[in-house]
């Protein structure tokens, strides 16, 4: 328990501060985002404002999940660096997109081909090692079942099969909270809450391991505690870093920011054995996913008719005529009922096994 308290408290500390120093170099260097001429007017003034704030979310959490592990007397898992791999490797393709728009001063990065075949690099690279690297109960990292609050054992899916779901999901998440991140502190107060659920249950896979407290509603989940030492990482990592990306935000996590912790959602799901529960607790970018796929489904059928005003569906509701805050702070609300339910739904399925 010190090491996840520590290690939210000290990534806290480290976006709070280091997020003061990237907003002055950024600006010093002129590295500011661009605006999609398609989207609401009101977004234009946002022009010019510092933009790659995810490195700081990134930097902050692995740094501060190394030092508390370490302060600690305990040793890395390999959940836990697999996790970080995941996580720092979507934020290089994310960095890469930044940089690339900053560099030609054009609202679209990487091509959506190079971006998703670095996604899906990352992605194959995590799900292949995810599947090795047994501990002394024979238990991996992922497994090689579906999962909605623990493993369905009825069906063992071949290694390929897991491979490719994994990738999938991993690349859908990571551009689910890409889209979502179009407002002033959306889709970082999101990430809080949801990252914020996975520490608490986390905690509580580890209370009630098999490997501790053997029984019919135990986890057979390899690395728990570690898993929420590294969630309560990023979860401070993105309360730090809302102080400055609320309204009106001072920096923008970028692509940097929105690829990585999407991509870190799938992967503490995957670890974690609740794949089909993080659509539960990660409902809000999931109806944000939707409303593209809807919009672009429906402006095909219809012959160039639309479902929404714009998507994704923040931008329906700012083209309405809600201010962006109250578009935010409503967003915020369904997001924590999700989250929630998502909890509850977790614990109800325990107290029933138990």
């Amino acid at each position: 328990m010190r090491a996840i308290l520590l290690s939210g408290g000290l990534s806290l500390v480290f976006t709070l501060l280091g997020t003061v120093w990237a907003i002055r170099l950024l600006v010093a260097r002129e590295y500011g985002q661009l605006i999609r001429d398609d989207g609401p007017t009101t977004h234009h003034t946002k022009r010019g404002t510092p933009t790659m704030g995810g490195t700081v979310i990134i930097l902050s959490s692995v740094s501060a999940y190394f030092l508390a592990t370490f302060a600690t007397g305990r040793t890395p898992s390999v959940s836990a660096l697999l996790l970080v791999l995941l996580f720092g490797g979507l934020g290089l393709v994310g960095f890469l997109d930044d940089y690339i728009k900053i560099a030609k001063q054009r609202s679209l990065g990487l091509r959506s081909k190079a971006k998703m075949a670095g996604q899906f690099l990352v992605a194959i690279v995590f799900s292949i090692l995810a599947l090795n690297f047994p501990d002394d109960r024979g238990q991996t990292p992922a497994s090689r079942f579906i999962s909605f609050t623990r493993d369905w054992e009825r069906f063992t899916l071949p290694a390929v099969v897991v491979v490719v779901l994994i990738l999938v999901m991993i690349a859908g998440t990571s551009n689910a909270v890409n889209l979502t991140d179009g407002l002033d502190g959306l889709a970082t107060g999101c990430s809080t809450m949801v990252f914020g659920a996975y520490t608490i249950m986390n905690i509580w896979q580890q209370n009630q391991s098999c490997k501790i407290n053997p029984g019919n509603a135990c986890y057979e989940v390899r690395d728990p505690l570690d898993l929420a030492v590294l969630a309560s990482a990023i979860t401070g990592a993105c309360f730090g870093f809302l102080w400055w990306n609320a309204s009106p935000a001072k920096i923008f996590m970028g692509d940097t920011g929105s690829l990585a912790l999407g991509g870190a959602l799938a992967g503490f799901a995957i670890l974690t054995r609740t794949e089909l529960l993080l659509v539960v607790l990660g409902g809000l970018f999931v109806t944000q996913t939707l409303s593209v796929m809807l919009q672009v489904g429906y402006f095909k059928l219809t012959g160039g008719k639309r479902m929404f005003r714009m998507a994704p569906l923040h931008h329906h509701f700012e083209l309405k005529g809600w201010d962006e805050i109250t578009v935010v702070i409503r967003f915020w609300i369904i997001c924590g009922t999700c989250v929630a339910a998502g909890m509850g739904i977790f614990y109800a399925e325990w107290v029933a096994g138990a």
